[in-house]
């Protein structure tokens, strides 16, 4: 499967560096990066597209409370996919048939 190049690289303000920037849009990924407090001209962020990067932290959080994924137990890349695979349905499944959105009339 191909994959795109990215638009837009979020990270926290731990990436915050002008070389890092600079890599970013010489490839022409928009970085969404929040300016350290100590920067002396800080570059505006787009913080609407920076919330994003909670929505994916958490859900790796959730996918690593499966000790199979978190260890990598599998060692092979199938078998790796595929529980992973398995471990996502298991988390999503809920909101997807409405009993883990709070639609509880199910």
């Amino acid at each position: 499967m191909p994959v795109a190049k990215p638009r837009s690289f979020l990270a926290d303000k731990g990436y915050d560096g002008d070389s890092i920037r600079e890599e970013l849009l010489i490839h022409g990924i928009r970085p969404v990066i929040p300016p350290k407090a100590n920067r002396k001209d800080p570059p505006s962020c787009d913080f609407k597209a920076y919330k994003d990067r909670n929505r994916i932290e958490r859900m790796f959080n959730k996918l690593k409370q499966f000790r199979r994924v978190a260890t990598r137990y599998d060692k092979t890349r199938t078998s790796y996919l595929a529980f992973l695979t398995i471990a996502s349905l298991k988390i999503w499944l809920p909101y997807i048939s409405g009993r883990g959105a709070g639609l509880d009339s199910f």
